[in-house]
């Protein structure tokens, strides 16, 4: 009987086979296998469907909350939104071969970087079943071949998707090793991924704290961490109080599950008895549970639960809060620094001066002036998707999009020169 270990390892060098097809290929190939893809999927929406609804009652039965669900759930609309998606992928300028810089050297030397697929990425994710659709489109368009490792709570929904990506790139006469899911949510398969160097050319964990650790931790490839989305609004006391209330309530509740949702509220001590008390009554009659300092609590009253360092540093995912009343950018920067992820963080004020030093100062991949974080998208951006939200510095920053998914290679071009 064949090992996980074996079984991982021939998927992905399977996956390696296929990347080499795949970058022999012109974009319009690319193209027509995104648009075969979108055909397939809607052709098995019945069948994704009921595997979802599978997937959606397990999770009840195990007690998963309203916002997990709702992350998990292949709605009409989000069935809908994820095709969409495709098209927009589809119709987004290839990156490949695309000419980044051309010198001419003395010699004679025409040299030439140029853009290129990454290879195989290994992308390993939890809940959401349409994350699976997104990232293989995405790595598609750019070249790559993609090894996928789902959630166990989306197992079935997953499984039902990848089957059709898989029909959808043999209609379109490429090889559908060039989409692998694992076949397994066994936890050892995890570290197995990892390890596999020899085939693998990146790897993109999104998740909770615990996943990006291991991941980490097992790594023998390059990682680019999709990491915790601890985002902050800091309402500055110059700030149009009616605007911010609107871009809170869109932070926090507009879809509390999602890494750009706000956790933290700070709010300027110059206006904090004029707008939270207001902001708290709405937020609880949003079903909402606020965390506050012990200035929060004075002026929210007794349903505002106090607040510990733990709360500061935690990214609930949910209907919860953390609200903290600051002295200013000078403690808003400084509790920034010290508490958040990198992800995304928002001012809301009307003076130019403060806003732009906000920009510059907080160290994070998105950064907003009068905006919610909720915009933190690939979709968003133009991107037509994105394989996640990297929180890191190298490569790439922020939505990761068909550009983030290339690398470049030199190309010398020559007519006989020698080194002397």
């Amino acid at each position: 009987m064949i090992s996980l270990e074996e079984e991982i390892e021939a998927l992905c060098r399977e996956a390696k086979t296929a990347s080499r097809e795949l970058a022999r290929l012109e974009p319009a190939k690319l193209d027509g296998a995104l648009e075969a893809i979108g055909r397939t999927l809607e052709a098995a929406r019945p069948r994704i469907e009921e595997a979802n609804r599978i997937d959606l009652e397990a999770g009840r039965s195990r007690g998963l909350g309203a916002a997990l669900l709702d992350r998990l759930h292949l709605s009409p609309k989000a069935f809908s939104s994820m095709l969409r998606g495709i098209e927009e992928v589809r119709s987004l300028p290839s990156p490949l071969g695309r000419i980044l810089e051309e010198r001419i050297r003395p010699n004679g030397l025409r040299i030439r970087k140029m853009r290129v697929p990454i290879g195989v990425i290994g992308v390993i994710y939890e809940s959401r079943p349409n994350v699976t659709v997104d990232v293989a489109v995405l790595c598609l368009k750019a070249g790559n071949a993609v090894v996928l490792r789902g959630g166990s709570e989306a197992f079935h929904s997953n499984s039902a998707l990848a089957r059709a990506l898989a029909e959808g790139l043999e209609r379109a006469g490429l090889p559908s090793a060039a989409i692998q899911l694992l076949p397994t949510v066994d936890r050892a398969s995890i570290p197995i991924l990892c390890r596999q160097r020899r085939y693998l050319d990146l790897l993109i964990p999104r998740g909770g704290y615990g996943l990006i650790e291991t991941v980490v931790s097992h790594a023998q490839v390059p990682v680019i961490k999709h990491f915790q989305g601890i985002c902050h609004v800091f309402v500055e006391a110059h700030a149009d109080l009616e605007m911010a209330r609107r871009i809170v309530l869109n932070a926090k509740c507009q879809r509390p599950a999602v890494c750009n949702a706000m956790e933290t509220l700070l709010v300027d001590r110059k206006i904090a008895s004029q707008f939270l008390p207001g902001m708290v009554r709405e937020l609880r009659g949003r079903g909402v549970e606020i965390r506050g300092d012990e200035t929060t609590r004075l002026l929210g009253g007794a349903e505002v639960l106090p607040a510990t360092t733990e709360d500061w540093a935690t990214e609930y995912l949910d209907l919860i809060l953390s609200v903290r009343v600051v002295d200013g950018l000078t403690e808003a920067l400084s509790h920034i620094e010290q508490f958040g992820s990198s992800h995304s963080d928002a001012i809301v004020t009307e003076d130019r001066a403060i806003a732009e030093e906000f920009l510059r100062s907080v160290d994070s991949a998105v950064v907003y002036w009068n905006s919610s974080t909720r915009f933190t998208d690939g979709g968003e951006f133009g991107l037509g998707a994105e394989v996640g939200i990297s929180t890191d510095k190298i490569h790439a920053r922020g939505p990761m999009g068909v550009e983030e998914l290339t690398s470049y290679k030199y190309v010398v071009i020559g007519s006989g020169q020698t080194r002397e």
